[in-house]
């Protein structure tokens, strides 16, 4: 079992940041590489950001490309999502998952855990 919890999260004027951060417990973090998603009201989660288990390799999506980063650091067992330029819709409960092997993916299925998830509001 792997236990997530998500933070960082609050509300924030357009053009502004947020560090959300993702805490792991449970078995071997660096095992598992580490996604993010978010949903906002009434819409489907949707990918926002991968990281594999090393750190080495990241992938954003198109509409976060450039105002978001993802890391993490494996020996405090957390993953981080950076995220900059933010805009009113970027509003959504961000969440983060863990998918056991190298590389993450897109789609939310392939994943094993997930958090609770943190809300964001970015005002306009």
């Amino acid at each position: 079992q792997v236990q997530l919890v998500e933070s960082g999260g609050g509300l924030v004027q357009a053009g502004g940041s947020l560090r959300l951060s993702c805490a792991a417990s449970g078995r071997t973090f660096s095992s598992y590489a580490m996604g993010w998603f978010r949903q906002a009201p009434g819409k489907e989660r949707e990918f926002v950001g991968h990281i594999n288990r090393s750190g080495g390799g990241t992938y954003v999506a198109d509409s976060v490309k450039g105002r978001f980063t993802i890391s993490r650091d494996n020996a405090k067992n957390a993953v981080y999502l950076q995220m900059s330029s933010l805009k009113p819709e970027d509003t959504a409960v961000y969440y983060c998952a863990a998918r056991f092997g190298l590389g993450g993916s897109t789609i939310t299925t392939m994943y094993e855990y997930w958090g609770q998830g943190t809300q964001v509001t970015v005002s306009s």
